[in-house]
């Protein structure tokens, strides 16, 4: 009787966990809602584990998602196709959407001055990679087809839209054709991780060949950095005598310097100067400027010193407060009249880090941070007129994301039609979305659209949309990766992929060079040439300066928007 027991025992348990494994594998390799959940979970968090891995002090960080994608999909696990090739789109969609939301509002002013001296660098850069790729197409006689080398091309700088964009256009003329779509993506798989390596190799190979001491290079940066718009915080003595009397109105309309008076002392008392205030010999008085204006500034008003300004109170405090009102959205700071009405003044912004002098003109966004100066119960009646409601920030313009995404879609879809094209060519659903992205960002309050979002949402919507569009083109170019690589054309593409990397960077750098460009300018403007972040976390660390991220942001929103037009005109004109 025991032994019946244990068997029918043992026999339940066998039944139950055959029932059980019978259970994982369905889920695991059958077409349901709960099966492609499981396998994109997998495949992100996997991945993202394992690009926070660092080697030498670089990771692939997302980028890994691509990589356990193609190895899943190397061993057959399977998505529903219109499934997969939904939240590939849809990733890549809110991807794009979320970098032109961030590079928006500093798109435009990134061509000028010094800026548009890094963006001709940066578009020489664009111009020898597509020379290059198209050079080689022809050097191999049609050896490897020319929208495997726009994959190809795309791995080697790192330009996930790019790649994105050259699938979409690509997929438009297969089906013209009658055709099955070539899986560029493996070229792209394959070139991207020596595009992290020959990338920090040309900074190297320039740092070796120019004898570049970083220590040297950092004090070189001191004092010729571009602070046009960066606010300098300076106190005077008034020692002038030309202006002894004049009131402030008249000082600023005579010699005309751009400053704001926050604070002044007659020895008396501390008070805000407004424009009928009359200035004395021996007044002390607190001046916020362009760091470029600060020596006329002493040469007009007298000796700069140190003074100790404080807060009381009674007289006057400084305060920060965050613009979180939409009807202030889209305001100039001279429209508000914040100093008649509440006898506080606005004395420097910052927007998104960095700061800015607080003009008239200069137009306000939901998200700024103001430096308010003035009595305690003015600095109360600013403070509701501007919001200063923390939690409101926290809100994301969920409205304003799906509003730019319809319009970036009907954008994309608009067929603009070329001579000598075989069919009308289309920014699409990466161009679209980016274009109307980048101009909300920078004209959104125009519109009365709220576009501020915190960094780490703005993130979030980044990380998540490249997760998706890097798990799913993965899955789909996982079954044929192996046999690709390994015995077909894979060490050829990586040698391709190396020189499309390193042979334009490393020219534009040694120009950069000649022309007296910074180190650590060069490295950045490489880095962002390539849209490649990896790189970038390497010349930072070489030294003490922002330099780099600086260079980086300069050029990455045009170099991104042109690396995406540039993917689809080479797919439809040579394909």
């Amino acid at each position: 009787m025991p032994v019946l027991k244990l068997c029918t025992t043992f026999a339940a348990v066998f039944v139950y966990t055959s029932k059980v494994m019978n259970w994982f594998v369905d889920l695991l390799t059958q077409g349901s809602v709960a099966h492609t959940i499981l396998v994109y979970c997998l495949i992100i968090a996997l991945g993202m584990a394992l690009g926070k891995v660092k080697v030498k002090g670089i990771s692939l960080g997302a980028t890994f998602v691509l990589f356990v994608g193609l190895a899943l999909g190397h061993f057959n696990v399977n998505i529903d196709p219109d499934i997969l090739d939904f939240l590939k789109n849809f990733g890549l969609i809110l991807f794009i959407f979320a970098v032109g939301l961030q590079v928006g509002p500093g798109f435009f002013s990134s061509f000028k001055k010094g800026g548009l001296k890094l963006n001709g660098l940066a578009l020489l850069v664009v111009a020898l990679g597509v020379g290059t790729t198209i050079g080689l197409y022809y050097l191999l006689r049609g050896r490897v087809s020319m929208p495997m080398m726009v994959g190809i091309m795309s791995g080697a700088i790192t330009c996930t839209p790019g790649l994105g964009a050259a699938e979409e256009a690509l997929q438009q003329v297969s089906s013209m054709q009658g055709t099955q779509p070539e899986a560029i993506s493996l070229g792209y798989a394959v070139a991207y991780p020596m595009a992290v390596v020959g990338t920090i190799l040309v900074m190297m190979l320039i740092r070796l060949f120019f004898r570049v001491d970083p220590k040297k290079e950092e004090a070189l940066l001191t004092g010729k950095q571009n602070t046009e718009d960066k606010p300098d915080i300076l106190t005077f003595r008034i020692t002038n005598p030309q202006i002894e009397g004049m009131t402030l109105a008249q000082m600023k309309a005579r010699f005309g310097h751009q400053a704001i008076a926050t604070r002044i002392f007659d020895g008396t008392r501390v008070s805000i100067p407004h424009s009928d205030t009359v200035l004395h010999c021996g007044d002390i008085i607190l001046i916020v400027t362009r760091d470029a204006n600060a020596l006329n500034l002493e040469q007009l008003l007298g000796q700069s010193i140190e003074y100790e300004w404080k807060d009381d109170d009674r007289d006057l405090v400084s305060r920060r407060i965050v613009v979180t009102r939409n009807n202030i959205n889209g305001k100039r700071i001279g429209d508000l009249h914040l100093r008649s009405a509440f006898n506080v003044n606005i004395t420097r912004i910052n927007r998104a880090g960095i700061n800015l002098l607080a003009r008239p003109d200069l137009v306000l966004q939901v998200g700024d941070r103001v430096m308010v100066v003035g009595p305690i119960d003015g600095i109360h009646h600013a403070e509701k007129m501007l919001g200063n409601t923390l939690r409101k920030l926290n809100e994301p313009p969920v409205v304003t994301i799906f509003v730019g995404i319809l319009a970036g879609i009907l954008l994309g879809s608009i067929p603009i039609y070329f001579p000598h094209l075989p069919m009308p060519a289309k920014l699409g659903i990466v161009g679209g979305p980016l274009i109307i992205a980048i101009l909300l960002g920078r004209f959104g309050y125009k519109l009365h659209l709220i576009t501020y979002t915190t960094i780490s949402a703005n993130l979030m919507l980044r990380e998540l949309g490249l997760c998706l569009f890097l798990a799913s083109v993965g899955l789909s170019a996982g079954s044929g990766f192996v046999e690709n690589v390994f015995s077909g054309d894979g060490l050829l593409w990586l040698g391709l992929g190396a020189t499309i990397t390193i042979l334009p960077a490393l020219v534009v750098a040694v120009i950069a060079r000649l022309m007296k460009m910074n180190f650590f300018t060069v490295c950045g403007l490489v880095a962002g040439a390539h849209t490649n972040a990896p790189p970038l976390a390497y010349a930072n660390s070489i030294g003490e300066t922002d330099e780099p991220a600086v260079a980086y942001s300069t050029v990455y929103p045009m170099v991104t928007f042109l690396r995406i037009l540039i993917a689809q005109f080479m797919i439809l004109i040579f394909a």
